[in-house]
């Protein structure tokens, strides 16, 4: 059924997130205290406008099943990357987290150097709805809600639904024509690097993606002399 969800325009923002970590400690409550401090602090480090963050890093697992593909290939005009119809390993990937001027949100771009094709180049960013609810925007208006939370000191992400941003209110799309439920896992392995793992599961037609690497955050001047 379709539903609806309240959206906090930026120009209605309290106060601007200047990181996700702010947001994540807000919704995390006293849970925020119970990750490990190496996630606490690579949370809490804020891009400036002259100064964004870079994280380099390799995908072991990049996978897209047969109705993956198919349904990344459909949507790939109105959400460009979001979805990836290829399937490889010990695939680079190169992160950038930044902001705008003007702009209370931290945009997150990921580039993709599939072996034999062009880099994938996908940009995200996350809102807080007006019930403090999370969101991740991935292009035309297009976003999923996500529950965050703790486990064994780490940080777990879950969908809770897709929505279409309409401005005054957020649609909630039905789950069939959706990729699935999405589960992200940010699992901490040292001081500066830590594991990711992305699973998405169609309730017709089971696991679609997987994405699963290491990264670790690179010096700003390393980065800007490559």
């Amino acid at each position: 059924m379709w539903s609806f969800l309240k959206s906090k325009p930026a120009n209605q923002c309290v106060a601007p997130i200047r990181s996700e970590g702010e947001l994540f400690k807000q919704i995390l409550g006293d849970k925020w205290t119970h990750l490990h401090p190496d996630i606490q602090k690579r949370f809490e480090k804020n891009p400036r406008l002259d100064k964004p963050l870079f994280y380099e890093g390799s995908l072991e697992i990049l996978s897209s099943s047969f109705f993956g593909k198919i349904l990344a290939t459909i949507t790939k005009p109105l959400i460009k990357a979001a979805l990836i119809p290829y399937s490889c390993i010990d695939c680079p990937v190169d992160i950038t987290v930044y902001s705008k001027e003007n702009c209370p949100f931290i945009f997150k771009q990921r580039i993709y150097a599939i072996p034999g094709k062009k880099p994938i180049k996908f940009t995200s960013y996350m809102k807080e709805s007006t019930n403090g609810d999370v969101l991740e925007y991935v292009g035309s208006g297009l976003c999923m809600k996500l529950t965050v939370f703790e486990k064994e000191g780490n940080l777990h992400f879950k969908s809770d639904g897709y929505y279409l941003d309409l401005g005054f209110m957020l649609l909630a799309i039905p789950a069939i024509f959706t990729p699935g439920k999405t589960y992200l896992t940010h699992i901490n392995e040292g001081p500066n690097q830590f594991r990711i793992r992305i699973d998405i599961n169609h309730f017709l037609f089971g696991k679609l993606f997987v994405q699963a690497g290491v990264f670790k955050q690179v010096d700003n001047q390393k980065q800007e002399a490559a």
